[in-house]
């Protein structure tokens, strides 16, 4: 391995949507668009088997508004890690994102996933393998540590050695992952957020863009963690709250000139579900996604409701959305957020 790593690929993005597994499919990451035009989405994590055996277009299929799109990769060896990474750089993504961060059993007994922190050098191979093989920006999403590795220093350990091979980004989930006696949902929250080592590693390791990810619930929230970090990941909070990320373009890349309401986001839906009827698709598959539209406001279970007792139904039209909004009060459909004053990634 090089001394010294080849220098980051692809720009610096300050906010993206972490991958949720059975969430983050292309639906959801087509309706966060029309919230977010330059936040950074992600698929969820398939497998190198799944990638390179497996249905592609079902699999890795995505409609260009989704992008920039990163497709994040589950496995551990060097020549598979490649080649699906050609096969995302082929199919137009633009990143590739190695998961060193799933706790699962299953994801265990594959030998990847967060048990691949306590093996550094094999990540290390892997990502120099992809990085050879594509032009396109590699990078890690890896845990702060495991049983019997969770100190600073061994997180240290691991980016140390996985930066030689010129890995473009690292994004650090603040909890350890506990792998024997905790499921992944409790993985999530049990372990305790440990923002200062994320904080620390960035200050000692200054040249690596490194970005923090777990428990970020607001968009203030993301403001004090840029004081420390190159860039900030949401999950949860993303697919519960969506419209949080609306002042997003402006605020952090700024880009956009016109914030979008509520009411035009559903509208925006309507031709898509639409597309999709047409190829057989139950319209519950798409707005099982956006039921968090309006969460916190008035007729905000009225919406949800609606949804789910009709979007499975066969007599279903595209427009079901439109008749769901009905609830909802005129001022907080057409109620767009305050842009801020000033546009600065970062800012308090």
């Amino acid at each position: 391995m090089s001394a010294n790593p080849a220098p980051p690929r692809g720009p610096l993005r300050p906010l993206s949507v972490a991958p949720m597994m059975d969430w983050s499919d292309r639906h959801y990451r087509y309706f966060m668009r029309q919230i977010t035009r330059h936040t950074l989405l992600y698929s969820e994590m398939i497998t190198t088997g799944a990638i390179l055996h497996g249905d592609r277009e079902h699999l890795l299929g995505f409609s260009p508004e989704e992008k920039p799109l990163v497709l994040q990769i589950g496995g551990d060896d060097p020549a598979d890690l490649a080649a699906s990474a050609r096969i995302a750089e082929e199919m137009g993504y633009d990143e590739v994102n190695l998961n060193v961060g799933c706790p699962s059993d299953r994801v265990q007994k594959g030998s990847f996933g967060a048990c691949l922190m306590a093996r550094p050098e094999v990540v290390a191979e892997g990502v120099g393998a992809m990085r050879a093989a594509v032009n396109i920006p590699v990078t890690v999403k890896h845990r702060i540590g495991i049983e019997g590795l969770e100190r600073y220093e061994d997180m240290a350990n691991f980016v140390e050695v996985v930066s030689q091979s010129g890995c473009d980004r690292f994004t650090a989930h603040a909890r350890i992952a506990i792998l024997k006696g905790l499921d992944p949902k409790a993985n999530r929250s049990v372990p305790p957020l440990r923002y200062e080592d994320v904080h620390r590693l960035k200050s000692e390791f200054p040249h690596l863009r490194i970005e923090i990810n777990g428990g970020i619930r607001s968009l203030e929230a993301v403001d004090r963690q840029l004081q420390y970090t190159d860039g900030v990941m949401l999950g949860r909070a993303a697919y519960e709250d969506p419209f949080l990320f609306a002042l997003a373009d402006r605020k952090y890349f700024g880009e956009g000139e016109d914030v979008p309401s509520r009411r035009e986001v559903v509208e925006a839906m309507v031709p898509y579900i639409a597309r999709w009827m047409e190829q057989g698709l139950y319209p519950n598959r798409i707005t099982r996604h956006i039921l968090g539209l309006f969460t916190g406001h008035p007729g905000a279970r009225a919406w949800r409701r609606y949804l789910s007792e009709n979007a499975h139904r066969d007599d279903a039209s595209p427009d079901l959305v439109l008749k769901a909004i009905r609830a909802i009060p005129d001022e907080v459909l057409d109620q767009k957020p305050a842009v801020p004053e000033t546009v600065c990634p970062g800012s308090d």
